[in-house]
């Protein structure tokens, strides 16, 4: 394992002394931190890193190569969990939107589902950046997906770990050996594991920065760590790659990133030079150049002698432009939306239809690369997957950014989705959503049959429960009724309530069922009129139970 280590370490751009020394930079110059980590002292009085031993099971990435380049010496600005701050400050601290958002989400939903898990969204933020440079920059579509695949080396074990295929080539494409995939670089075994749906679209997609994003924070929770317990906050960073070299690079960059961050657009994030999971960070220069001898002179086409002396550019024509200067990036005038109608759900359920916008520039041509923010507003309990009441989302080629699904809380009412355009006056878009009550379907009571002696009241009280699906219903509304078992009417005599004043009462109006779903209904008597009565219950959406009454003559 320790020569495994080695061979890995020796692709990175950065070999383990620099490493070191960057490091103890920063931890002098306090520019993230100190790194705390486990070392050991030799003869000669020289701290050196420890061997770890690895955690039990197989590493997410199987230990695959990763980014090595640490954080630039000067701090990036505060405050330290803005998602708003304005693009300033070092490049290295911008964080592609969409991926920032994936990050923010997963931390929202592992507080929600693992409380004592402490999982900040820095610490995923730092494995993204050492695993796939933030997914090569944030080249992500709308959805949060790779626009190529991310994929690592073929761990055959030549250099790497030997995994065998276990996903049939379904992720990596390799039906003899598993490579690490996506942003997060999860090796395909693990991601049967630990694989999420992030941002609700049905699928569980390593390529998905938001499936990738919470499934990472899933794993970093797992076995009740608590990750601002340093012991397992470390362990938990192992099980990712089995390299205290790893560690070490996750930490300050964990580090450097809770020091502040700012939002920029996808695909603008600055990669990290050397080879990482795909190769080396900066890309290929697309047309390549003719290789010269210092001082020499590219050949002119078909072998003739450059002249000598300074050479003088030909200006461009008038109507050729500068070819040097790139075309303007459009300019987003208005957004348009791309769901009709307003948004509904009954409480509990997911919304079956999301707000999504369309960047339009002044001639009305879509607008891609675009950072629109969707959020909710207003009094309720709604949310979007994985528990986010904002999210981010980067317009695609055609122009639109769909917001993740909403899924209804229990709090009935009205709220509204806002679109808005990151850092730009664009005028905002906003949707009418709305969360109505549960439906009963089902009315149930233990008092299925009362009886009293005429001229007295019955024993028993009526307790009944609504549900829908097996979930209480609050506040459903019913009516209660004493009829004819015959023909339904409501007898002259027989069975009553009683009113304000004392006097029978055979029909109440306007019940509704407590927070638990239940409705305990008034005393029920007898009059002098004996036999067999029904009392009807019926909530307002036609949901009925009958109870049977039967007045028994005195003795």
């Amino acid at each position: 394992m320790a020569a495994l280590f080695g061979r890995r370490l020796r692709k990175g751009a950065m070999t383990t002394a620099v490493a070191a020394a960057a490091i103890a930079a920063l931890s002098a110059s306090q520019a993230p931190g100190a790194i705390p980590t486990d070392t050991e002292t030799d003869t000669g009085g020289n701290a050196q890193a420890a061997d770890v031993t690895p955690p039990p099971g197989t590493p997410v990435s199987g230990n695959s190569p990763y980014y090595t380049e640490l954080p630039p010496l000067t701090t990036p600005g505060k405050p330290a969990t803005s998602i708003d701050l304005p693009v300033t400050g070092p490049a290295e601290a911008g964080i592609p939107a969409t991926v920032l958002a994936a990050y923010r989400q997963a931390e929202q939903a592992l507080a929600e589902s693992r409380p004592g898990c402490n999982l900040p969204w820095q610490l995923l933020a730092a494995i993204g950046k050492v695993e796939s440079g933030q997914a090569r920059g944030g080249r992500v579509d709308a959805q949060g997906t790779t626009l190529s695949p991310i994929l690592g080396p073929v761990l055959n074990g030549v250099g790497f770990a030997d995994i065998s295929d276990t996903d049939n080539g379904q992720y990596d494409g390799d039906t003899t050996h598993d490579r690490a995939v996506g942003p997060m670089q999860f090796i395909p075994s693990t991601w049967a594991t630990w694989g999420q749906d992030g941002n609700g679209d049905g699928r569980r997609d390593p390529n998905n920065i938001y499936d990738a994003a919470l499934a990472a924070g899933q794993y970093l929770c797992a076995g009740n760590r608590d990750l601002s317990v340093d012991a397992d906050l470390h362990r938990a960073i192992l099980g990712y790659n089995h390299s205290q070299e790893y560690l070490n690079t996750v930490l300050t960059w964990f580090e450097y990133y809770k020091n502040g961050t700012h939002e920029v657009p996808d695909g603008t994030g600055v990669l990290p030079v050397g080879p990482g999971p795909a190769g080396p960070g900066t890309l290929p220069d697309p047309s390549p150049k003719p290789s010269t001898t210092p001082g020499s002179k590219p050949p002119k086409p078909g072998g003739s002698t450059p002249p000598t002396g300074p050479s003088i550019p030909k200006p461009p024509k008038p109507d050729d432009g500068d070819p040097t200067t790139p075309a303007p990036k459009p300019v987003v005038e208005h957004l348009e939306k791309t769901t009709a109608g307003a948004l509904s759900a009954v409480a509990g359920s997911a919304f079956g239809e999301r707000a999504g916008v369309r960047a339009e520039d002044a001639a009305g041509k879509p607008v891609a690369d675009v950072a629109v923010r969707f959020e909710i507003t207003g009094t309720t309990d709604a949310r979007f997957s994985g528990g986010a009441t904002v999210v981010t989302v980067t317009t695609g080629t055609d122009g639109t950014a769909t917001a993740p699904a909403l899924q209804a809380g229990e709090q009935t009412g009205e709220f509204r989705v806002r679109a808005t355009v990151s850092g730009t006056d664009v005028a905002a878009v906003e949707y009418a959503a709305s969360v109505t009550a549960r439906q009963t379907d089902t009315l149930a009571t233990a008092q299925k049959t009362l009886t009293a002696t005429a001229g007295t009241e019955f024993a028993d009280t009526v307790e009944v429960r609504a549900t829908s699906g097996g979930v209480a219903v609050a506040g459903a509304g019913l009516t209660a009724t004493v009829i004819n078992p015959d023909d339904a009417t409501t007898p002259a005599a027989g069975p009553y309530f009683k009113d304000a004043d004392g006097g029978p009462l055979r029909s109440l109006q306007g019940l509704t069922t407590d927070a638990g779903g239940v409705l305990q209904l008034p005393k029920i008597y007898a009059d002098d009129t004996t036999g067999t009565f029904v009392l009807r219950l019926v909530t307002d959406n036609g949901v009925q139970l009958d109870i049977t009454l039967t007045v028994a003559a005195a003795a």
